[in-house]
């Protein structure tokens, strides 16, 4: 009686998660090597750009390689990754779009100028202008800088979560968090400044025109 095809691929699946999870790295090239279409696939559906989905499906790698302890050996493995990969790609879509329609809740704003003396810190921040100027003001900030303060006050990520993103350790990764709000606050205040110069200069020119 021939072995069952299912069964024999089961096995070699199971063998190379094994010797994943001893430190492997030949096995789990090929782990990647088997899927990365498969996953590709599933992450272009959700963002539609080639190179977007190829960081993705990246990503999608990492985090299933830490996962790999906790699949259970008797499930389909392609259907667990297929499944994982779908799930993560969801709570990408949810972050990338949470990022472009909200401010950060824990940007520290109490010491940004209000646009009156009687409004709050946020009333100068609104709608549309609040994320140009919030995108603007992250622009200016150092790459690493950036980073941290988009996965935790845009993305919420945990701490723990941001040091393994970005391989540092957690004292770092505050530190850098810290650092990047003070100075995003900073360059708020300067951006508010030169809108405010730029509209006096023009009110200025304005009326200069007038009497002339």
């Amino acid at each position: 009686m021939s072995p069952d095809p299912q069964t024999s691929e089961a096995v070699a699946v199971n063998a190379l998660i094994e010797r994943c999870l001893q430190g492997n790295q030949v096995a789990w090239e090929a782990i990647v090597r088997q899927h990365w279409r498969k996953v590709f696939n599933v992450a272009y559906k959700f963002v539609g750009k080639h190179d977007e989905a190829e960081d993705l499906t990246q990503d999608i790698f990492l985090k299933i390689f830490r996962s790999l302890a906790t699949f259970d050996r008797r499930a389909n493995f392609q259907t667990w990754l297929i499944s994982v990969a779908r799930n993560l790609c969801i709570d990408h879509y949810r972050s990338v779009r949470k990022e472009r329609a909200t401010i950060a809740r824990e940007i520290d704003a109490s010491t940004m100028p209000a646009a009156t003396p009687d409004a709050s810190p946020y009333a100068r921040l609104e709608h549309d202008d609040q994320r140009a100027l919030l995108r603007r003001a992250l622009d200016r900030l150092v790459p690493a800088l950036r980073s941290a303060v988009l996965l935790r006050d845009i993305q919420e990520f945990s701490y723990q979560e941001i040091a393994e993103h970005l391989d540092l350790p957690e004292g770092t990764v505050k530190s850098r968090i810290n650092r990047g709000r003070l100075e995003l606050t900073r360059q708020i205040k300067r951006l508010q400044a030169e809108a405010a110069a730029r509209a006096a200069a023009a009110a200025s020119a304005r009326e200069t025109g007038a009497r002339e």
